[in-house]
């Protein structure tokens, strides 16, 4: 299995940029997507969810209202619409896919397999 993720890059406060993650391999399970987030010099964080079936979606507090986390499994691509940024959101950005766990989780030990990340920079 391999996750490719895109879609990140300069943004200035208050901007939009949609991440997107495609998955390769295990298409035929179900699995939930979850994004993570590190800044610089903080430890790796959650951010949302999405379970399997893409009717259950969970945010962290930091996100939501502003950040839309969705997936399109004709595709085997998971989606995060990122809308009034803000340059606390600065930070590398990593999809993640869940099949030990399809109905989503904050927790990174849950998700078997990451992307390499993509960078969202938000300017002030």
């Amino acid at each position: 299995v391999q996750l490719q993720a895109s879609g990140g890059g300069l943004v200035s406060t208050g901007g939009s940029l949609r991440l997107s993650c495609v998955l390769s391999g295990r298409t035929f399970e179900s699995y939930a997507w979850g994004w993570f987030r590190q800044a610089p010099g903080k430890e790796r964080e959650f951010v949302a969810t999405i379970n399997g079936r893409g009717d259950s979606t969970y945010y962290a507090d930091s996100v939501r209202g502003r950040f839309t986390i969705s997936r399109d499994n004709t595709k085997n691509t998971g989606y995060l619409q990122m809308n009034s940024l803000k340059p606390e959101d600065t930070a590398v950005y990593y999809c993640a896919a869940s099949f030990l766990d399809p109905v989503g989780s904050y927790y990174e030990r849950p998700y078997d397999y990451w992307g390499q990340g993509t960078l969202v920079t938000v300017s002030s």
